[in-house]
């Protein structure tokens, strides 16, 4: 038993939130036009976000597929000032995820030789998963950007007129919100395609912050509570209405290195991500790239994740920026 919530704008354009129960159809909330002002309800009231949800939830039927048809599915969570939600992420944290990336880095290093890559996989392979009450090793991290680079679902993932590659990169996110007194809430999770430039990490490692702060997208839909442990996908690329690569994606601890609680710790560890009102979205990582097959992206492909405990999938178009200039001035 599955259920998720949706945030979306109304024909009449105004936001509104909706919640299923797996392939039932989805209900209007009637007492929150928003996931975060939803959220912030259930931090007051000392409930569950589900709980909240389900006395919300009207006898109004909401046709998801037609408002994702027609552009108006809004990623899961957002905040009301862009500037208070921050992305990032966790690499290599799945099993296999370090073969991705090291086929990436094998010019450029030593074949007699491990990767810093690979030396940081078995340090998760190791020390990962601690026992409860203990802290684990620390996983790879980088930032992506603020509320801005979410793109719609269904909405063009832009790549920056000076990148070398868009590509995809299936994950799951964790969604979260800070409350007043700066405990952290886990609304739940949802699909991701967190998108990276891989030609750009692979020319140096030590370019991976730079591949990292591209759009991302979520969604479209939130699944509340536990993450299940062995979670099953597809994701594919399909160009001019034809699926030109495709491949099945693991996700969930039983597919990790790490403990979610681990990279979960590890990014809230900050003081300066624990800040109350702020929401966090966090990519958990991924085994299955394009880019690691050879294949090669272009602008109009269509990117697809899906996975059944999640509903509907997520797709996003890619696109190119065209150039702007860039000029300092002196002040």
């Amino acid at each position: 038993m599955a259920w998720r919530l949706t945030q979306f704008v109304d024909k009449q354009g105004k936001r509104a939130v909706a919640l299923r129960q797996d392939d039932a159809p989805a209900r209007l909330l009637s007492g929150a036009a928003t996931t975060y002002e939803l959220a912030q309800q259930a931090i007051a009231a000392g409930s569950s976000l589900l709980s909240l949800a389900q006395a919300q939830a009207t006898g109004e039927e909401v046709d998801l597929a037609a408002a994702l048809a027609d552009g108006r599915v809004l990623p899961p969570l957002d905040h009301p000032d862009a500037a208070h939600l921050l992305v990032a992420g966790t690499g290599l944290t799945h099993l296999g995820s370090a073969e991705g990336r090291d086929k990436m880095h094998r010019d450029l290093a030593d074949p007699a030789k491990q990767t810093d890559s690979m030396r940081m996989f078995r340090m998760g392979l190791d020390g990962g998963k601690p026992a409860p009450g203990q802290v684990g090793v620390q996983p790879e991290w980088f930032y992506k950007g603020d509320g801005s680079i979410l793109a719609r679902p269904d909405g063009d993932l832009v790549s920056p007129f000076f990148a070398l590659d868009g590509g995809e990169e299936p994950e799951i996110a964790g969604l979260y919100i800070v409350g007043p007194d700066g405990s952290v809430f886990r609304l739940g999770y949802a699909l991701g395609n967190e998108f990276s430039d891989h030609v750009t990490e692979r020319q140096n490692y030590l370019y991976l912050a730079h591949s990292k702060l591209r759009v991302c997208a979520i969604g479209p839909e939130l699944l509340l509570g536990d993450l299940p442990a062995d979670v099953r996908g597809t994701t594919r690329i399909v160009r001019d209405g034809q699926t030109v690569w495709e491949k099945p994606f693991l996700s969930g601890e039983a597919n990790m290195s790490h403990s979610l609680s681990n990279l979960e710790y590890h990014h809230f560890k900050y003081d300066g991500f624990r800040r109350p009102g702020d929401v966090h979205v966090h990519y958990f990582g991924t085994a299955t790239l394009s880019f690691s097959d050879g294949f090669q992206t272009q602008p109009g492909d269509v990117f697809e994740v899906e996975a059944a405990p999640f509903g509907l999938p997520l797709r996003n178009r890619l696109a190119q920026a065209t150039p702007v200039p860039v000029v300092v001035k002196a002040l």
